[in-house]
């Protein structure tokens, strides 16, 4: 093999190493990029589940608060009247 055909196959596969290095870069790259995507995607619906499980644990503390309350009431209530202060 003469010397400018050493050089020639010395520089296609170069050339070939460069292009299979690029092309794993790049697809690198995309795959990167779409796993963030993804941790921004489920971050975003997280925070979301979070702020609608607050709101409803808000929602159903208020509701026991209210259902506490009226039984305190009823109960105040039966022993005025077993004691016969509910008349006035």
């Amino acid at each position: 093999m003469s010397s400018a055909q050493q050089n020639f196959s010395a520089g296609q596969s170069q050339g070939q190493t460069q292009a299979k290095a690029e092309n794993m870069m790049q697809s690198t790259k995309e795959i990167a990029s779409a796993a963030t995507e993804k941790a921004q995607s489920t971050a975003n619906t997280t925070g979301q589940t979070v702020e609608q499980n607050k709101e409803e644990a808000a929602g159903f503390l208020h509701q026991t608060g209210e259902q506490v309350k009226s039984m305190a009431q009823g109960a105040m209530d039966s022993v005025k009247h077993t004691l016969g202060m509910d008349k006035k």
